[in-house]
């Protein structure tokens, strides 16, 4: 745990942190903005682990807004990156993730961006168009890490080619904070669900996908569940067939809805995470939360799952402070080139 702080620490300050968080990044736009830097083709995300799934609602707004947008696994590249006009934006909390340096390191340095929460560091050194989160003290499983490159990649593709920064990023940490109190109890009868579960699955809509991801990551990381995430058309096409002793976690306002009341009604265990009012119905579970833009929902929903996951990993025995594997190719040095 060198270098972090305990994840319910990092979660109890999250709120107020992540309300800082977003008035730097709020100036840090505003300035690349006004040199020109923030405009022309969509930009590629481009990450690693929950870097790669923070991107996701970033990408729904572009494409929302009529702008071309990807998002690339950084590890699943070939390099050196061919060649292309649209800027990429390298993501990584500590700048040391090394398959993200290698992409940006093969790019000419007019096309480099990155958000990033520690600065300096070597994607910060390589990059010229820096977004910093303020080396926010985070934990081994990320939560403010996480939620604040939220904010930073969906501001980004808010205010990008003469757009304006959405105003409810103003409310939002307010919103987080009751949200997390409002939540607390449900979220201990929730946890109850998982304690002899022997797998989980976490789906999203569109926007939500990197929420479900997101989710699968954690409990994991966390909670030690075998878990995976998917768009809600990628369930649909299948990977629903194998449900058993699980617990379904679905993020959405749409066909989510028909899919938790198909699961719950074959007696299957359903988290329902909307801004629908859903009426708990046998093993369907409803969590409500209130409408907001993809980017400003991700970070309401990564809520939903750092607060479940911590509950779970305490009905279930596990330490939150503890990962089984250590691997050491995945990070750069300080100093930094890349592996």
């Amino acid at each position: 745990m060198k270098g972090y702080i305990p994840f319910a620490t990092a979660r109890a300050t999250q709120a107020d942190q992540l309300g800082l968080a977003i008035g730097r990044i709020a100036e840090q736009l505003d300035a690349l903005a006004g040199e020109g830097d923030l405009r022309g083709p969509g930009p590629i995300f481009v990450g690693i682990g929950a870097s790669f799934a923070a991107a996701n609602p970033a990408v729904w707004r572009l494409r929302s807004r009529g702008i071309h947008s990807w998002r690339l696994g950084a590890g699943d590249l070939p390099l050196p990156y061919p060649e292309s006009v649209h800027p990429v934006i390298g993501i990584s909390q500590s700048g040391r993730s090394a398959e993200t340096l290698a992409v940006l390191e093969s790019l000419p340095e007019e096309l480099r961006y990155c958000v990033v929460n520690t600065s300096p560091s070597p994607l910060a050194s390589l990059t010229p168009r820096v977004v910093g989160l303020g080396n926010i003290a985070d934990s081994y499983a990320s939560t403010i890490g996480y939620t604040a490159t939220i904010a930073a990649l969906g501001m980004i593709a808010d205010i990008w080619d003469g757009g304006e920064i959405d105003p409810g990023w103003a409310t939002l940490a307010h919103e987080f904070r009751a949200t997390e109190e409002r939540l607390a109890p449900q979220i201990a009868e929730l946890a109850a669900l998982f304690a002899n579960s022997t797998y989980a699955d976490f789906v999203g809509t569109g926007p939500a996908a990197g929420s479900a991801e997101a989710g699968a990551l954690l409990f994991r990381e966390v909670a030690r569940i075998p878990s995976t995430g998917m768009g809600t058309r990628q369930y649909l096409h299948g990977s629903m067939e194998s449900a058993g002793n699980g617990v379904h976690v679905l993020f959405g306002d749409g066909r989510e809805l028909e899919t938790a009341g198909a699961l719950a009604a074959a007696g299957h265990s359903v988290i329902l995470v909307s801004s629908e009012d859903i009426q708990d119905s046998g093993t369907r579970h409803g969590v409500w939360l209130p409408a907001r833009p993809a980017a400003q929902r991700a970070i309401l929903e990564a809520l939903v799952l750092q607060s479940l996951v911590e509950a779970v990993a305490g009905v279930r025995g596990v330490d939150i402070e503890e990962f089984v594997f250590e691997n050491t190719d995945t990070k750069v040095d300080q100093a930094g080139a890349s592996a």
